[in-house]
């Protein structure tokens, strides 16, 4: 399964939805794929979308995923490379209107730096991302150990 996790912010959010949608369609995804889409209003037949469940759920779907495709938040970021897993990241973009500042360029950056993640800056290349993701091998992720998270709100506060 893929999941998508789009999380809470109250813009809309469809890019990556899209995109996912159509190598669906093109048959380049064979995946099921499961959605969060929060406040971003998505109807389609290949994609299973809700928009918001319990923090207890959402842990159970990303424990199923093969592969999480999630906004550029810190805190899903984290929570899925605690579970072990592999992490496309598509940061929410000022010029698209899907948040106030691209603050989220700068956290994917950061993340994709330390070869947590891997980055999608255009939707367009998630083809190529995908293919790429199959031989990826994320660096580990130690939440107690690491003061990754702290040095990167620390670099964001200044900015």
């Amino acid at each position: 399964m893929i999941l998508i996790l789009l999380g809470t912010q109250d813009k809309p959010f469809d890019r990556i939805l899209k995109e996912v949608s159509k190598l669906k369609k093109e048959g380049y995804i064979k995946d099921r794929i499961v959605a969060q889409t929060g406040h971003t209003k998505f109807e389609d037949d290949n994609i299973e979308c809700f928009d918001f469940v319990s923090k207890k759920e959402v842990e159970e779907l990303i424990d199923e995923a093969r592969i999480v495709i999630a906004h550029g938040g810190v805190g899903i970021i984290t929570e899925c490379l605690s579970m072990n897993k592999k992490v496309i990241v598509v940061p929410r973009l000022k010029k698209y209107r899907e948040h106030t500042n691209d603050h989220q360029l700068q956290i994917v950056k950061e993340f994709a730096k330390q070869k947590y993640i891997l980055p999608l800056y255009k939707t367009s290349d998630l083809k190529q991302v995908l293919k790429d993701i199959k031989s990826f091998k994320p660096a580990k992720y130690e939440a107690e150990s690491n003061n990754f998270v702290t040095a990167l709100k620390k670099y964001i506060d200044e900015l």
